[in-house]
């Protein structure tokens, strides 16, 4: 049995949210991008951790992995960053479907409050919400 992958989770994860019905959500892992173009108005960064593969039995067949994953959700107000946090529970209310894998629906896990970064111009806002992920083979 292969040991589970981290990234088509988190690609799996963006695509939810990208694919809201509405107005398109536009998802950065990692870190925006700086640049000369202009970042949206809202827009959410995803930062996962590494995971944790963890033994489904004593056989210690390394096949389960929990992890978790941030949303910071940004907004050029604060009604913006906390509409976005609501899109992404929006968008990971139910299972994530990765290949292969039986996954739980990413849960909710809290963070920090709302924050306003005046570190860039014009200055924005932000929430940051930890989800935990979890999947098995299917």
């Amino acid at each position: 049995m292969t040991a589970p992958q981290l990234l088509p989770h988190v690609q799996a994860l963006a695509a939810a949210i990208s694919a809201l019905p509405g107005t398109p959500l536009t998802v950065y892992i990692g870190g925006a991008p700086t640049g000369p173009a202009p970042l949206p108005d809202t827009y959410v960064v995803l930062y996962p951790d590494a995971g944790t593969v963890v033994a489904a039995s004593l056989a210690d067949d390394r096949t389960e992995l929990a992890g978790m994953v941030q949303a910071t959700c940004v907004g050029s107000t604060p009604e913006g960053a906390i509409g976005t946090a609501d899109r992404v529970a929006q968008a990971w209310n139910g299972a994530t479907v990765v290949a292969g894998r039986a996954c739980w629906r990413p849960e909710r896990l809290g963070g920090p409050p709302l924050a306003r970064d005046d570190d860039l111009v014009p200055a924005v806002w932000y929430l940051a919400v930890q989800y935990g992920i979890h999947s098995i083979p299917a």
